[in-house]
Parts: structure tokens; C-alpha cells; sequence
């Protein structure tokens, strides 16, 4: 090996060492500025307006539901009060009716009948009863003039009684005949609407039969029930705001005006009858309704259903506290169903932000803030964009 081979071998060594030296420099340097990097800060969670709610004063209402049929507060089935042949009827189902209106007319010809001779026998009883009063004006004269004896006076002055019995008696049969006679003639016991018709012209009716069914839609009866068990809420005047199957959207009041004294021994039930005006007719008896009495009604501090968490023992809304996620105990107070509040009797103020529904699942601590709406649908526009 010649000198030139060895210097060549000597440089490459030295070549070597420098390099590895500079590599643990640059090891150490990265090292040493990955420790003086400042750490990144914890992200800020993002919860939308479906998923937050603010603590407010509110109106809440709370008190035992009640679901029942919505029925005509008056109605009535006409019935024939006289057997014969349905001679015309003046009205159909879905008409309106004017109380003593004529309806329909049965067939009178024996009626008729009836009624002239009933009129011929009071005629004849009164004319009756007119010469029995001569004959007792001329028996007194002859007994003053001493003519005849008190017998015979005695005597016309039954014939007299007698006589005017006849005459009540005429009258009366008069008086039922022409009752009978009235009956063929079928009238609307109330103004109302048809809501039934059950026979047509030439139908042979027997006494009793089912004719019409009218009902006055101007008031409207709901009756429901409610538990036995809430029946110290309910008393009558309270109001009663129900949902009706077919009405999508509104809303309807109606006041109780009667409590069933009793309740049913199988379902431990109690009825309750509530009075529902039903001004233009907006409403329609036969139909489904639920709701719920008004029994307690007070302005307080409200949130929504889903804003407590029932999770432990003691219930707690989960609030944001300067935009930390907090977990704060509350009391509770009236619930009201029907407009998902509940009522905070301590724990949270007016105007204190909380969430609801699953977000309330949000790791305690986190660092959270709300978005409103309107900023959210700017969000997703910019994003389509």
C-alpha cells in the first residue's frame, strides 16, 4: 500500500466522524425545539341551537290529562208517538231545523176521523147537560110552589152532576183525539241540525220508531276521564285546553260543568263532563280529543324537559359557566306535558344557558360555545358554496 492509498483512507474516516457528529447536533437541536414548542390549545366545541336552551321566566300549566269523545250537549232522537204510513218528509240528514219546524207528516185520515166525532159528542153532551138544567130550574120552581116533593128536585140535580160529567168527560176524549191528531204531524223539538234520518216517505212507522236524530252543534260536550288519583286537582270551572284528532295545529278550551260522583270499579276512572262552545260550528261531535285541566297555572323560572339530567339521585342541568361545560344541581317544581317545561325552583337563573338532549353527554370541563341559528345557516350556506 503506497502513501497516497493510506492518506485517501485517512480522509474518508475523518469524513465519517464529522458527519455523525453533525447528525447528533441536529438530533439534539430538533429535541431541544420540540421541547420550547408551546402545547395546542383544547378545542372549543361547537353546540347548536337544537341542542342548548336559556333558563326564562314562562307560564306553566300543569295538571291531570284527559282524553274522551267530543259530543253534541244537545241532542234528541225524534220518535213516531202514532203508528201509519209516512206521508213526507221535509228534511234530510245535514240540514239545518228551527225548533217546532215541520218534518215530516204521518198518515191522519183515522185521526181525523177521530177528532170529528170526539167534537159531536161534546156537542151532544153539552146539549145534554142544558136540558138537565131547565128540568132542575123548573123541579126547584114546582117545590117552592109546593107542588112536588124534595125527592124529585133531588133527582134533577143528579141528572145535572151526571150530565156535566158527560160533558168533561167529551171534552177530555176531544182533547186526546186531537193530541193524537197533532202527533201525525212530526215537528223539531229544538232548532239543531239533522244528524240522523231513518225513514222515507211510504215507511209504516209503529209508535217508538226511530224517525230523526237533531242535534244542536252549537255547544259541544267533551266526555273524558281522568285517574281517580288526580281527582282532588279537578273541580268544576276549571278550563281544559285539548288537542282534537282531525285538527291539526289548534288548540281548543272548553270549562268542566260536571264531576261523575263515582268511579268505574274496573279502570278506577272518573268522568268528566266539560262544556265546549263551538261558535260557527268549527268543530265536529264524534271525534277523538285529548288533553289535559288546567289545575295549576303560574309564571316561574322554565326550562325544557330534556334540559335536566335525572341520571343521579339528585337532578342537575348541565350548564355552560363562562363557556366551560358545569354540572349544577337544581330543584324542581310543576311539570307541564303538553308544552315539554318543567318548572326550576333553585340551581339556575333567568337568562342562564343550558344544554339539552344528548349534548348534555359533553365531558364536563370541555370549553364549549353556542351558535345561533341564523349563524349556523350562514355556516352551511358558505359551505355549499
Amino acid at each position: 500500500m503506497n502513501h497516497r492509498t493510506i492518506i485517501s483512507h485517512l480522509l474518508s474516516a475523518r469524513a465519517k466522524s464529522v458527519a455523525l457528529s453533525l447528525l447528533v447536533v441536529m438530533s439534539f437541536a430538533v429535541a431541544a425545539c420540540k421541547k420550547a414548542a408551546p402545547p395546542l390549545p383544547p378545542a372549543v366545541v361547537q353546540v347548536g341551537p337544537e341542542s342548548y336552551a336559556v333558563a326564562m321566566e314562562g307560564t306553566i300549566e300543569s295538571g291531570p290529562t284527559i282524553s274522551g269523545t267530543l259530543v253534541p250537549r244537545d241532542q234528541a232522537i225524534v220518535r213516531a208517538q202514532i203508528s201509519g204510513s209516512v206521508l213526507r218528509v221535509m228534511v234530510d240528514q245535514g240540514r239545518p231545523v228551527s225548533a217546532g219546524q215541520v218534518i215530516a207528516t204521518i198518515d191522519n185520515s183515522a185521526l181525523t176521523d177521530a177528532v170529528t166525532s170526539a167534537k159531536n159528542a161534546v156537542v151532544n153532551a153539552e146539549n145534554t147537560l142544558e136540558v138537565a138544567k131547565r128540568e132542575q130550574e123548573r123541579q126547584e120552581s114546582l117545590l117552592k110552589a109546593g107542588a112536588i116533593s124534595q125527592q124529585s128536585v133531588d133527582q134533577a140535580r143528579r141528572n145535572t152532576v151526571a150530565s156535566e160529567a158527560g160533558v168533561a168527560q167529551a171534552k177530555a176524549q176531544l182533547a186526546s183525539a186531537a193530541k193524537q191528531l197533532a202527533y201525525a204531524t212530526v215537528r223539531a223539538p229544538f232548532s239543531g241540525i239533522v244528524s240522523e234520518k231513518s225513514v222515507s216517505v211510504g215507511d209504516v212507522v209503529q209508535q217508538g220508531t226511530a224517525m230523526f236524530t237533531i242535534v244542536d252543534p252549537s255547544t259541544l260536550e267533551l266526555q273524558g276521564t281522568v285517574p281517580a288519583d288526580a281527582i282532588g286537582y279537578v273541580h268544576v270551572g276549571l278550563p281544559i285546553h285539548f288537542d282534537v284528532t282531525g285538527y291539526p295545529g289548534h288548540q281548543f278550551t272548553g270549562t268542566i260543568t260536571r264531576i261523575n260522583p263515582t268511579a268505574d270499579p274496573m279502570t278506577r276512572q272518573v268522568r268528566i263532563y266539560a262544556e265546549i262552545p263551538n261558535k260557527g260550528q268549527a268543530l265536529v261531535a264524534g271525534l277523538y280529543a285529548e288533553g289535559r285541566i288546567a289545575s295549576v297555572q303560574k309564571t316561574t323560572l322554565v326550562v325544557p324537559l330534556d334540559a335536566v339530567d335525572h341520571k343521579l339521585i339528585t337532578p342537575a342541568a348541565i350548564k355552560l359557566d363562562h363557556g366551560v361545560v358545569t354540572r349544577v344541581p337544581v330543584g324542581l317544581g310543576a311539570v307541564d306535558q303538553k308544552n315539554n317545561l318543567i318548572e326550576i325552583t333553585s340551581g339556575l337563573a333567568a337568562g342562564d344557558t343550558i344544554l339539552r338532549g344528548s349534548s348534555r353527554d359533553i365531558a364536563l370541563g370541555t370549553k364549549a360555545r353556542t351558535i345561533s341559528a341564523v349563524k349556523q345557516s350562514s355556516t352551511d350556506t358558505a359551505h355549499h358554496e
